[in-house]
């Protein structure tokens, strides 16, 4: 089947059961299932985990509000989209909520047409009324403004009639259908009830701890504050029978537990209290996850391979505050990070070094520009640094022919350059002020991870403060940008969009609460990310995807950390069961709450 584009702009039939950003999509209309789905995976049992966030519990029943913490899995679980993807394909989607969308010829705006059947929790059927009250709640104050950012070419959405509704573009954009399509669609009738102190409707920040009224698989079921929350499958869930859905949600209670720190975690899986774990530290993986468990063959663990992109987890440098203003006091840190070592000495040699923005994806960038990319930076030479029309920016390295040394004496002269000089034994500039940072962390294990920079950092001269907080605090200082430098796990993306404005735009910048941490605003950034999602062609798309990253990877306003070409798990293999394969574009614990089964009761001594 042509892609979705070419289908709608070809008639204007209802025809396309799905979307497909570029060429074809891989399912056909008449498709029964995905191919990583076991269609006759049994329904019952029950997966218990532990929560995959920072936070150590949770108090709103909320993932929307800014304040709070709702708990992990819940927005997944409980909230059905208009389109939901397949884990083994990368841009494109398939009608969920929504039975057919189509893409206007012009690019201008994409219409959904709902499912007849599609109810919420409370049994009412999901209307267009309740799309666009979903879409004008998340555009709204209360809500993170990521959401305003990534539909900010959004011009507005409008109800056709019961079952339709039409998003209207304010200038022509493939990408646009695909995130409308995966916003989450909730009911009019949450947090319906009235204020006790002015009888008026609550505002959408006020609604915390309401049950979630949502469409999804499951329901919150028994809620332990502080030790675990668990959802219950809904047996009569009205989407149990599309292709989109069969073979997955397959647990009758999934059960998520709270613990304090990753040392709990780890005990409480040896003494089997839970199924699943996700593992990040490969200090845990090659050296503490074993015990009897393991040797019976009852916990397993599970090295599996993905096409995800990498990412590009960081320490991300506040250019908002001097020094980190000036690109060669951000480039002299990064020198000073001795990522060889540190991979041989504490990672066990398990992680791959972060390249830029869009590593294994078709969006990064090789060598020098090519001419498409020249094209879109050429305009903006003078606001860009001069490295972005060179070769691609490389992470310095300590190996081969490269010394910790050398890159030393290299940060050295970019730090007098920039008026750093040492002055009774500490680097200080004209003013005699010395140069002090603070690393702001909630991670436990964040001190040993960074205290060789830091050692690495004072033979500059250069003070590296570690400051460990509690989450709710870091989350209040990320939220005003209160730092110098932090370390975020960026998500990776075969597809970049416009959440990339919320990354790195300048008007994210001075909004508080946005992803921007460092600060970067720029005119030559922002045209470029416009030009990613107006791009109207593949080639055009990759050549501003690459242009982008040039730009950000040459400023200095990330230090590149380390990523994983696996998900690491460790799991129950007398509990549960699996498919064969993990789908390429599968999260960890998301492949397994999506299409793994509980097993048959275990033989006797078991």
């Amino acid at each position: 089947m042509a892609g979705a584009w070419a289908c709608v702009a070809a008639s204007p039939a209802w025809a396309a059961h799905g979307y497909a950003l570029w060429g074809e999509l891989k399912y056909p209309a008449s498709f029964g299932h995905f191919d990583y789905v076991n269609p006759q995976a049994p329904k019952g049992g029950e997966l218990r985990l532990v929560s995959n966030l920072r936070t150590s519990t949770f108090d709103k029943y909320n993932p929307f509000t800014l304040r709070g913490s709702a708990p992990a899995y819940l927005s997944d679980l409980m909230f059905d989209t208009l389109l939901t993807g397949a884990a083994d394909e990368s841009g494109a989607a398939y009608g969920l909520l929504a039975e057919d969308v189509q893409a206007a010829p012009d690019g201008l705006s994409v219409t959904f047409r709902l499912r007849a059947q599609a109810r919420f929790h409370n049994g009412q059927p999901v209307l267009a009324a309740d799309v666009k009250h979903s879409f004008d709640t998340l555009m709204g104050p209360h809500t993170s403004p990521a959401y305003k950012t990534v539909l900010a070419d959004v011009a507005g959405l409008d109800v056709l009639d019961e079952r339709t509704v039409r998003y209207r573009f304010k200038k022509a954009s493939r990408e646009l259908p695909l995130t409308v399509g995966g916003l989450p669609v909730f009911s009019r009738a949450w947090g319906d009830e009235p204020d006790p102190k002015t009888g008026q409707r609550k505002t959408f920040d006020q609604v915390v701890m309401d049950t979630p009224i949502g469409s999804g698989p499951y329901r919150i079921g028994p809620v332990r504050f502080g030790k675990d929350i668990t959802y219950l499958r809904d047996p009569q869930y009205w989407a149990r029978d599309l292709p989109v859905r069969r073979g997955t949600a397959n647990f009758d209670r999934i059960t998520v537990k709270i613990y304090k720190d990753n040392t709990a975690k780890l005990e409480a899986l040896k003494a089997g209290e839970f199924d699943l774990m996700r593992f990040f530290s490969a200090g845990d993986w090659a050296r503490r996850v074993s015990g009897k468990r393991f040797a019976s063959g009852e916990l397993v663990k599970g090295e599996f391979t993905h096409r995800l992109p990498t990412g590009f987890q960081s320490y991300v440098l506040n250019t908002r505050r001097p020094p980190l203003d000036d690109i060669r006091v951000r480039e002299a840190l990064g020198l000073a990070l001795d990522y060889e070592w540190m991979n041989r000495q504490m990672f066990y040699s398990a992680y791959r070094r972060v390249r830029g923005l869009f590593g294994n994806t078709d969006c990064s960038p090789q060598g020098v520009p090519d001419a498409a990319e020249l094209a879109l930076l050429t305009p903006w030479r003078t606001q860009l640094p001069p490295a972005v029309f060179g070769p691609m920016f490389e992470p310095p390295r300590t190996d081969g022919d490269r010394s910790l040394r050398a890159n030393l004496r290299r940060a050295q002269a970019l730090l007098r350059e920039a008026g750093w000089t040492v002055q009774g034994g500490q680097l200080r500039n004209a003013r005699g002020e010395p140069l002090v940072l603070e690393y702001l962390d909630s991670n436990e294990g964040g001190a040993r991870v960074v205290t060789p920079w830091a050692r690495n950092l004072s033979k500059l001269g250069i003070e590296l403060k570690y400051r460990p907080v509690d989450f709710a605090l870091y989350q209040q200082r990320l939220r005003s940008f209160d730092f110098d430098l932090i370390s975020i796990a960026y998500q990776g993306s075969d597809n970049p969009g416009a959440e990339y404005a919320d990354l790195f735009g300048s008007v994210a910048a001075r909004t508080e609460d946005s992803g921007n941490f460092a600060g970067v605003s720029s005119p030559a950034v922002d045209a470029l990310i416009a030009r990613m999602t107006g791009a109207k062609t593949r080639p055009d798309f990759l050549a501003a995807c690459r242009a982008l990253d040039r730009a950000i990877s040459h400023s200095h306003v990330l230090v590149p950390q380390w990523s994983a070409t696996t998900h690491r798990l460790a799991y129950n293999a007398w509990r549960l069961a699996r498919p064969a394969q993990m789908p390429p574009y599968a999260s960890g614990e998301g492949w397994a709450l999506d299409t793994w089964w509980a097993q048959p009761a275990a033989p006797a001594g078991r």
